[in-house]
């Protein structure tokens, strides 16, 4: 079993994810913290739900993106957290927590990394034409949403999609994935060599797929 520390800033159903995946037993992880850079954040409410603490860290309280950091970092050791899990978390990390839990923090991401990094991303995917989307669950580097791939899930794009309907079919997977990946973590299944993110005992799919799916008479 792994303990987790959540960090969040919005309604927190990626945080509800975890939760449900935790008490149904699918995901052996112990959740220590919610912390929240906004005290109006809904995930605070679902965690206290479920009786999990919570700590409400203001930015307007410290100077620099490093010292809000170094309280956050003060935080979780304090509670023994090992995997720090970023769930709509909307702030840059700094050196500091990086520093603090190396290779030990994660993030999801509403696109098939590389592609698409930052906001706006399913608009993003529909002005380009792109056919697939997807969500990407990745360790968290010092750059933008550009630290190595973990797990991803596939969403096909529709002709008749908006950026509503397309958010809400990768959110669904987003639900499903990150609670995997944080078992594979829990697990020791994941190695990590450059870039790139080995899961032991794992398959890749062996087919392909295509959109649009066209028959040759």
């Amino acid at each position: 079993m792994v303990n987790i520390g959540v960090l969040v800033s919005g309604s927190g159903t990626n945080l509800q994810s975890i939760i449900d995946a935790v008490e149904n037993g699918s995901l052996s992880a112990s959740i220590k913290v919610v912390i929240s850079n906004k005290a109006d954040a809904f995930a605070l409410e679902r965690a206290k739900k479920h009786g999990i603490e919570t700590v409400v860290v203001r930015v307007k309280d410290f100077p620099s993106r490093e010292l809000f950091d170094a309280e956050v970092l003060r935080l979780l050791k304090e509670r023994g957290v090992e995997l720090v899990v970023l769930a709509g978390f909307m702030r840059l990390i700094s050196s500091v927590l990086l520093e603090g839990f190396p290779m030990r923090i994660i993030n999801i991401h509403p696109s098939l990394l590389p592609s698409f990094p930052g906001l706006e991303v399913q608009k993003a995917a529909l002005d380009y034409g792109v056919k697939f989307s997807g969500c990407t669950v990745h360790f968290v580097d010092g750059g933008l949403d550009s630290g190595p791939i973990i797990i991803q899930a596939v969403v096909p794009v529709k002709d008749e999609d908006t950026i509503e309907s397309l958010q809400k079919r990768i959110l669904a997977e987003e639900h499903r994935i990150y609670p995997q990946a944080i078992q594979l973590f829990s697990e020791g299944r994941i190695q990590v060599r450059g870039r790139r993110v080995f899961v032991r005992d794992s398959q890749a799919p062996e087919k392909a797929v295509e959109n649009p799916k066209v028959t040759i008479l």
